[in-house]
Parts: structure tokens; sequence; C-alpha cells
């Protein structure tokens, strides 16, 4: 039995997704779901944040994260939290898998390939490579 799964969401289309390959799975109610998002963080923006006061608009991105990760938890027919971190998101999932002990990743794929994955990295390729347990990748369409 799976006793707790961690969801990555990215906000995209593709979360509506993974979200309904849980519905697959046939979870148990004592089974815990982790629905987390990365919100990637570059250098650049982290030194100027430290310069400036903080100002409410830039809490909107994550208010909204927020409010989506509800409307999904809702649904959900078992125990859930919800984790929304700043980093890179590889790095983040497999920490937050770590964390929570977690017995499986669900994680959509954007597909790409040839030249756009090798510049902008697979994070569900990097996920499965590093992943302390499974992996369910989920693809688009």
């Amino acid at each position: 039995m799976l006793k707790t799964i961690l969801v990555a969401l990215d906000g995209s289309e593709l979360s509506e997704r993974v979200i309904e390959s849980l519905k697959e799975l046939q979870i148990q109610p004592a089974t815990k779901i982790i629905l987390s998002h990365v919100i990637p963080s570059s250098e650049s923006e982290v030194e100027i944040a430290v310069d400036r006061p903080q100002t409410s608009s830039e809490d909107l991105p994550y208010r909204q994260i927020e409010k989506q990760l509800q409307s999904y938890q809702v649904d959900l027919s078992c125990d859930s939290e919800l984790e929304i971190v700043t980093g890179d998101p590889a790095e983040e999932i497999i920490r937050l898998a770590n964390i929570y002990q977690v017995d499986l990743i669900v994680i959509g794929s954007r597909g790409l390939t040839g030249l756009k994955r090798i510049l902008e990295g697979s994070v569900s390729s990097q996920v499965v490579t590093d992943a302390p347990c499974s992996v369910l990748v989920v693809k688009p369409g």
C-alpha cells in the first residue's frame, strides 16, 4: 500500500492530468497526499529581493498557487497537505520526497525533445534519476 504520495504540480494544464492520474491509482483513505509546487528561483532575483522591502504584490503568485492547490485538495478522499517552496524544481521535489519519506512521486512531463530538452533540462528526468522512491511520470495528451 502507498502510505505517502508526493504530487509535484507546476500550474500548467498538465497539472490537471496529474491530478486525474491520482484517481486511477485507487488510493486508500489511509494514504497521505502531499500536493507540492516549486517556485523556481533565479539567483539574481534572490539578491535583488534582499535589497528592497517586500511588497504585497509579491505574495500574489504564492496566493494563486495556494488557491489552485487547495482546489485540488478539496477533491481528494484522503488526508493531504500543501507544500509551496522556492528553489530548483527537481532538487526541491527530491528534498520533499526525503522529508516525507514518500512511497511514490507523481509528476508531469512536458514532453520536451531535442535541443529544447537539452537547453531547458527535464525536471521529470532528473527526479526519476535522483528519487528515493518510485516515480509516476504523467505525459500530456
